[in-house]
């Protein structure tokens, strides 16, 4: 796994410079990872080869906590997210992580006046 380092962050943009060259660069669209002084992980996905070694990628979280010279992982792989009958009716966020509706009803009145009800569960 290829390691980098942060040299910029600008907003939502966040450049990453790695040393071994370009056979190590990541691909575009692949995910990269930062770990935060917290322990929080924030994800990185790779959208530019910007020239001397360095990409540009675009945080799929708040950048803060983020300094220039933190350590980045190449994940090697795209952003991916579960598939399957277990996540229909389920929220996913944009890095994959699942979040689950809380179970509801939900009602409403045709003209007809007869409710029609269902659950979201």
């Amino acid at each position: 796994m290829s390691k980098g380092t942060i040299t910029q962050i600008i907003g939502p943009v966040v450049d990453v410079y790695f040393e071994s060259g370009e056979a190590d660069l990541p691909k575009i669209h692949d995910a990269l990872e930062v770990i935060r002084p917290n322990g929080r992980r924030v994800v990185l996905e790779c959208q530019q080869h910007i020239g001397e070694d360095s990409v540009r990628t675009i945080a799929m979280d708040s950048t803060d906590g983020l300094m220039r010279g933190m350590e980045v992982n190449l994940l090697g792989k795209p952003i991916s997210i579960p598939i399957g009958n277990q996540i229909k009716g389920r929220l996913l966020n944009v890095t994959g992580s699942l979040k689950t509706w809380p179970p509801r009803r939900r009602c409403f009145s045709p003209a007809s006046r007869s409710s029609t009800c269902w659950s979201l569960t």
